[in-house]
């Protein structure tokens, strides 16, 4: 789609990105604070309002899903088409996060994570019009962002299966965090969406996006070597 050179600020842009990715890669892991933690494992009962800041938080600082979702709504301009995708992306990951945690279902987490972050780099592509290139036809970009969430959903699961959770209130506390996480990518895609209508409107952004859409596949790359690195040496 784009055959453009990347620009020197957008190389800066990219080393900076991948030199986060080396220096943090706890960050891109998307795990749980020491303090929420502790209050997951010593809960018991509902604790609804607890459960929703919870889950919000966790969207709001899940580098890797917010990534994704960058990736998905760079070329969609109009309202609709975001709201259908980002609708397809949350009903894939609830299923999966709720099916996971009350199915009792458990993955490896490093390998879903992994998975995730080759979301990131499949949307990349995607946006570069890689895939009709290389395959001669565009892939249903509606069901990618489906199947991409149910995996996100299975790695916000990994992520509470990895505590002892009190069986008392349970079901009522993952309804609640699952809400937690609807709401926080509200709130995170509502910032990202103000961020991208100033940048389209200036005349960096068609020079930009080839850069942009590399810098996602190279932060994907990190995600995944990091995931597949972490499977390897604790398995």
């Amino acid at each position: 789609m784009f055959v453009c050179p990347i620009r020197r600020a957008g190389v800066l842009a990219l080393a900076a990105l991948a030199l986060l990715c080396l220096v943090a890669p706890e960050a891109w892991a998307h795990g749980v604070a020491e303090g929420d933690k502790a209050f997951i494992q010593q809960s018991a009962g509902a604790q609804l309002a607890s459960y929703i800041y919870l889950g919000a938080k966790h969207m709001v600082t899940g580098y890797d899903h917010l990534l994704f979702l960058v990736g998905v709504i760079f070329f969609l301009y109009r309202g609709r088409e975001v709201m259908a995708y980002v609708t397809l992306f949350a009903v894939g990951h609830s299923v999966t996060l709720l099916f996971g945690v009350l199915g009792g279902v458990h993955v490896n987490a490093y390998l879903v994570d992994a998975i995730i972050g080759l979301s990131v780099v499949y949307k990349g592509l995607d946006n570069l019009g890689a895939f009709s290139r290389w395959l001669g036809y565009q892939p249903n970009t509606k069901a990618a962002v489906l199947i991409f969430g149910f995996f996100h959903g299975f790695g916000l699961a990994t992520k509470l299966q990895e505590f002892t959770l009190s069986r008392d209130g349970l079901v009522a506390n993952i309804l609640a965090f699952n809400v937690g996480v609807e709401i926080g990518q509200v709130l995170a895609l509502s910032a990202i969406l103000i961020a991208m209508g100033f940048w389209r409107r200036t005349e960096m952004f068609t020079r930009q996006a080839f850069a942009a859409n590399v810098g996602l596949m190279a932060a994907g790359f990190v995600l995944i070597g990091y995931q597949l690195t972490g499977y390897v040496v604790v398995r």
